[in-house]
């Protein structure tokens, strides 16, 4: 019998889990928790633009060390839409030097959302601006044609939002503007008529001091030029309209909020690329008669599921009209009424 042989079984060596070697895990004594810090040092700040994950907000506004900082978002705010407007709560270095980066942690509660979705079908929306309690929509005269429709379109959307809606018609010089203002008789909506040469800069920056207005408008009706007048240091790009296709060309590609500083005060100019649709796929059409106070009491006598269109049996709201119950411009409110009302009669 050879020497490394063992004499018998009892020789063998015996193993149990004791002897297993296992690597220690370092985070092994460190216990899982939910609970997230409560950074009662946060600062807040307003969210003054987004550029490919990166935050440019407003630190101490209106206080004595008011300045910008660029921040990102922490892990936990992953999946929260962060937006120009936005009220958020920032922490880390909020010197603003350059080369630091603070960190979002939280966002306040908004008190309006500007949405819009790709078409009337697509129920994602997309979050324009938040905060915004103003809508100024800019249009042109000619050069490019005035499209009603698509100004129905940003009034559905603002009146949705609980947004007021203004509008401002550019361009005056080129043509009347009278015939396509008649679309919106009936409307409680401040209207603003504007030369190439002679913005009413006034009359606009009066309605825009204490408030977050948000300009909205086709691509070349002179949207950005009309905000580089109003905020002489914004510098945002202008362009022209296409001589072939009528088209304006997208200058502005963000959405920026900007100081507006006139001689009765400030507010917040938030500018947005121009778009040629405006998809309402998230809209609620209730939302609209609401915009429409005297109707809205009359609409209560109106059958279940009224559409308030032309066509609807029974309409009381029509009918109060043909009988001349809602006075001079009863007509011309339930005309705006429909208008704005034909947009979601197709929708799936």
């Amino acid at each position: 019998m050879s020497w490394l042989e063992p004499d018998d079984e009892d020789d063998e060596p015996e193993f149990d889990e004791q002897d297993v070697r296992v690597r220690p895990n370092p985070k092994s004594n460190r216990p899982r928790t939910k609970r997230r810090p409560t950074h009662s040092d946060a600062r807040m700040a307003r969210v003054l633009g987004v550029d490919r994950g990166r935050y440019t907000v407003l630190v101490d506004e209106d206080g004595p060390d008011e300045h910008t900082v660029l921040s990102t978002r922490a892990r936990e705010l992953r999946k929260t839409s962060i937006v120009t407007g936005d009220r958020a709560r920032v922490v880390g270095d909020v010197s603003g030097d350059d080369g630091t980066l603070a960190r979002i942690v939280g966002i306040e509660e908004r008190t309006s959302l500007l949405r819009r979705s790709a078409d009337d079908t697509d129920q994602v929306e997309r979050i324009v601006v938040a905060n915004a309690d103003q809508m100024l929509v800019v249009v042109a005269a000619a050069d490019p044609e005035p499209r009603a429709r698509l100004v129905d379109r940003y009034l559905v959307a603002a009146l949705d939002a609980g947004i007021r809606p203004m509008l401002v018609v550019t361009k005056t010089d080129l043509a009347d503007p009278a015939p396509f203002l008649t679309h919106f008789d009936g409307l409680d909506l401040e209207v603003f008529t504007s030369a190439q040469e002679e913005m009413p800069l006034e009359r606009v920056g009066a309605a825009l001091v204490g408030h977050s207005t948000v300009f909205v408008g086709h691509s070349g009706v002179g949207k950005s030029t009309l905000v580089n007048a109003l905020v002489p240091d914004a510098k945002r790009a202008t362009g022209h309209v296409n001589v072939v296709t009528g088209r304006g060309r997208h200058t502005s590609s963000s959405t920026v909020s900007l100081r507006y500083r006139g001689p009765d005060g400030s507010g917040w100019v938030i500018d947005t690329p121009g778009v040629r649709s405006f998809g309402l796929g998230h809209v609620d059409p209730a939302n609209i008669l609401k915009a429409f106070t005297e109707l809205a009491l009359v609409a209560e006598e109106c059958p279940r599921g009224c559409t308030h269109l032309p066509d609807a049996p029974d309409c009381a709201i029509v009918e109060a009209v043909e009988e001349g119950r809602l006075g001079p411009t009863g007509a011309a409110r339930l005309d705006s009424l429909q208008r704005l009302l034909e947009t979601f009669s197709h929708r799936p």
